[in-house]
């Protein structure tokens, strides 16, 4: 997450930014240290209420705490794995970021099961790329780590990291509302 942060992020250090981090409640740390840094806005959201967690999400696949086309960066490390249907998230992802929005997940491609309270997935590459078009996001770039990186000192590395990094294109007016009536149709489709 700091490599996605100086690599996409250092020519904006002086914008106001809103950058929410998605699943942030601090088990294992947070990303908070990064990103809530002046004049940057920095929210925690997380189904639970907890340490770093500045919105509690009532419901996961429908943030009605967040406004459309609000936040300027969206971030999600070690999440997604604990999510069952985060193509649906994905659709909330594209709602709240603006136009030209970034955004970077991390999710794992291996690893050991770890509950919390779930653990039903694993991604891969083309499994992210797929959900970015999904949204039809702009795939800035997407790796998974295949072995084990010697700069852990701890055994992260295990995990196999998957990074997506993407953009929220910026429509034409018609398409952008094309875009919206979209996002609502699949969302209430995959709903029923």
């Amino acid at each position: 997450m700091l490599a996605f942060k100086r690599s996409c992020l250092e020519d904006k250090k002086n914008e106001p930014l809103l950058i929410l981090d998605l699943g942030s409640l601090d088990v294992n740390g947070s990303y908070r240290e990064y990103f809530d840094i002046p004049p940057w806005s920095y929210r925690g959201m997380d189904m639970t209420p907890g340490r770093n967690v500045d919105i509690v999400l009532q419901n996961p696949y429908r943030w009605q705490e967040i406004k459309s086309d609000s936040a300027d960066v969206l971030i999600s490390g070690q999440a997604f794995e604990h999510i069952e249907y985060f193509w649906m998230t994905m659709l909330e992802i594209a709602r709240v970021l603006k136009p030209g929005g970034l955004c970077c997940i991390i999710a794992p491609s291996g690893g050991f099961e770890h509950r919390y309270p779930v653990d039903c997935w694993r991604f891969y590459s083309d499994g992210f790329s797929a959900l970015a078009r999904f949204v039809r996001f702009e795939v800035v770039t997407v790796f998974t780590q295949r072995e084990e990186n010697p700069q852990y000192r701890d055994d992260s590395g295990k995990w196999q990291d998957t990074i997506l990094i993407c953009r929220k294109p910026h429509f034409s007016l018609i398409a952008s509302w094309r875009e919206r009536i979209r996002r609502t149709l699949l969302h209430w489709v995959l709903s029923l």
